[in-house]
């Protein structure tokens, strides 16, 4: 009998100690930062991306080349970018592609992971990633209003993904968007109110004028939002592109950043009734279908 009980606590014991909540990953942006752990372990990651501050981020997981980190990000990567983006803004195309050719070779090798939509001010965004070990850096390339990147500003940091295994499972239950250069967005479901989990299954993915990637950023419409102004502001290339202030009467409410193909990613947002956009950061959206809109009643 004695043994049989000690079994049993032994067992009781060990059913506690495999039983936890699932770990989230912070991220805080106050100002021009990202505050957010050093190292987090490798497979599925939940992200809490908390923007304090008062002008709309993001944040991109980029996966870089081994041997390669922030500080050949800055001497290298930074550069090209912060002049080509500086003779941009005066109208100088040509100049400017030159300047972006000046990307080191390496860079090629980075690859965008994941990581949030576009997040508005006193928002929350939560997404859900599936990482590789390895060394990252994470960013935002919004632009201040004098179109220098928020990057050069202090929203460049690494993220070290570490041999251990996160134990997080995705999510079993979303509502499923695919995501394509060919069909673009593509939402079948309809939408309730409430708190919805959507899994975003990347089925390709190429470079575009802008060279960057499709993504998935989800926004609400207030009364007085323009969808024009919305995708013409979604281009960073555009001088007045991805720049502070966003346009009126939008509020970015997260998503799923950049991924590779035959990928998958989750976000969770709370919903009300009104109308939304489901948008990628690509120049022309709705001419490439992706900008999806869809309306809660």
């Amino acid at each position: 009998m004695l043994i049989s009980l000690l079994s049993c606590n032994n067992q009781k014991e060990e059913k506690t100690e495999v039983i936890e909540e699932n770990p989230i990953v912070e991220i805080i942006t106050e100002n021009m930062d990202f505050q957010l752990p050093d190292t987090i372990s490798q497979g599925w990651n939940k992200f809490h991306y908390i923007n304090k501050s008062d002008q709309t981020h993001f944040f991109l997981v980029e996966k870089y080349p081994e041997g390669k980190t922030i500080a050949d990000a800055k001497l290298e990567v930074l550069p090209p970018f912060a002049n080509g983006m500086r003779l941009l803004n005066e109208g100088k195309m040509d100049e400017a592609l030159a300047e972006f050719g000046k990307l080191p070779e390496w860079y090629g090798a980075v690859e965008f992971v994941g990581g949030s939509g576009l997040v508005s001010p006193e928002n929350t965004a939560e997404t859900t990633i599936k990482l590789e070990p390895g060394y990252y850096l994470i960013e935002c390339y919004v632009k201040m209003e004098n179109g220098e990147f928020h990057t050069t500003m202090g929203m460049l940091e690494p993220l070290v993904v570490s041999q251990d295994t996160s134990g997080i499972i995705p999510p079993e239950n979303f509502i499923p968007i695919n995501i394509s250069s060919e069909n673009g967005i593509v939402l079948n479901d309809s939408i309730t109110a409430g708190t919805q989990t959507f899994g975003v299954y990347f089925q390709d993915q190429k470079v575009y004028e802008n060279v960057v990637g499709h993504d998935v950023n989800l926004v609400k419409l207030n009364e007085n939002a323009n969808l024009d102004s919305l995708e013409k502001w979604m281009n960073w290339m555009d001088p007045k592109g991805l720049i502070d202030p966003a346009p009126e009467g939008i509020v970015f409410l997260g998503g799923v950043n950049d991924m590779p193909p035959l990928t998958m990613g989750y976000f969770t947002a709370a919903l009300t009734p009104g109308d939304y956009v489901l948008i990628s950061e690509v120049p022309n959206a709705s001419e490439k279908k992706l900008l999806k809109m869809f309306t809660i009643y």
